[in-house]
């Protein structure tokens, strides 16, 4: 699959360096995100790759959640840790958690569909700053810290109404967001589309903190090195 230069895997642990996750940030989700540059000292495995791999060893199934419980830096060995066959952890040598999973219903473990619905998800996912997280701030006169960004993953859940499919796409259903002091959260719905027809949901909760009052100059200088960012890289890829 395509995943397979992403992460390192060995008697079943698998791992991740800085250069595979910061390269899948950038090149599959269009993640541009700071903290998974390699030489950052606040680096973390991007929740997407950590995310696409659990799919890709694990399947899809009609009904999953996902609840994320920790960052992952580089070089830490991860295992599934079963409490049985429909839940399980992803955990590191000492137990420590950093994934929780849940599902039901039936189960597919058909390549090229995981690698379609992998792909589409994520690059939607790699849409949500600026595209949708901006608007939402502003519709809350907040933002967040734009000299340390950091949005983490809480939670995510995928329900498809049928497995066999060949396609499937993801579009933005609905976005929204709650504050509470400097706190808060981002909640999307989003739907899997195949010839038009939906086939599936999914909701992911982000968690922000450090919330400050909207600048829409600070904001603009934000967008501005995001996407300095992104042109630097697609001329240094190319």
């Amino acid at each position: 699959m395509f995943l397979d230069s992403y992460y390192l895997e060995e008697n079943g642990v698998f791992s991740f360096t800085r250069e595979q996750a910061s390269h899948f940030a950038k090149k599959i989700a269009g993640d541009f995100n700071p903290i998974h540059d390699e030489d950052n000292k606040r680096f973390c495995v991007p929740g997407d790759l950590l995310f696409s791999v659990v799919l890709s060893r694990a399947g899809i199934s009609k009904k999953m959640r996902f609840e994320f419980a920790g960052m992952i830096n580089d070089g830490i060995g991860l295992k599934a840790k079963h409490s049985c066959f429909n839940d399980f952890a992803i955990v590191d040598d000492a137990d420590k958690e950093y994934l929780h999973v849940t599902r039901e219903g039936d189960i597919t473990t058909d390549k090229s569909l995981i690698e379609q619905v992998t792909k589409s998800y994520v690059q939607f996912s790699g849409m949500n700053f600026p595209h949708i997280m901006v608007p939402l701030m502003k519709s809350k006169d907040i933002m967040i810290n734009t000299a340390r960004p950091l949005v983490i993953y809480e939670s995510m859940e995928l329900n498809f109404e049928r497995l066999d499919l060949t396609s499937p796409t993801v579009e933005l259903a609905e976005s929204e967001i709650e504050v509470d002091g400097k706190r808060g959260s981002v909640t999307l719905i989003f739907h899997f589309k195949e010839n038009g027809e939906v086939v599936g949901t999914g909701r992911k909760r982000m968690l922000m903190s450090g919330l400050k009052p909207y600048d829409q100059a600070a904001i603009d200088d934000l967008v501005e090195r995001f996407n300095a960012r992104k042109a630097e890289f697609s001329a240094i890829a190319a």
